[in-house]
């Protein structure tokens, strides 16, 4: 089986902060939707949520503030799952709750180094 990243994009959040039942409404349908790729025995690493902050290294020892500050969406999270086939990895993707929402969900194999 070959491993495919999972990238959990989302508009850019704007500091709105989730209330506990906001959080636990949109929390279950992740917990059910990585458990049944790991039922598959597909989920190859968990994931995890990102924070909202963070910086950028970039050449010559450039630091910024704040990952993809200029972009609309952000990255949320991610995961890496294991199928035989890139289409297949899709089609994992396509239950993935971040969907319902106006997310979207980049796909990517993932290349292992020697």
């Amino acid at each position: 089986m070959k491993e495919f990243l999972l990238v959990f994009r989302r508009e850019s959040a704007s500091g709105n902060q989730l209330s506990p039942e906001q959080l636990q409404q949109i929390t279950k349908p992740w917990q059910d939707w990585i458990g049944s790729i790991a039922a598959q025995n597909k989920l190859s690493a968990r994931g995890n949520r990102l924070e909202h902050s963070g910086s950028v290294v970039k050449p010559n020892n450039v630091v910024t503030n704040g990952p993809y500050v200029e972009l609309k969406e952000a990255i949320g999270g991610y995961s890496i799952v294991k199928t035989d086939t890139l289409e297949d990895a899709i089609e994992l993707a396509k239950g993935c709750p971040i969907l319902t929402v106006g997310g979207s969900v980049e796909v990517r194999p993932i290349i292992l180094m020697d």
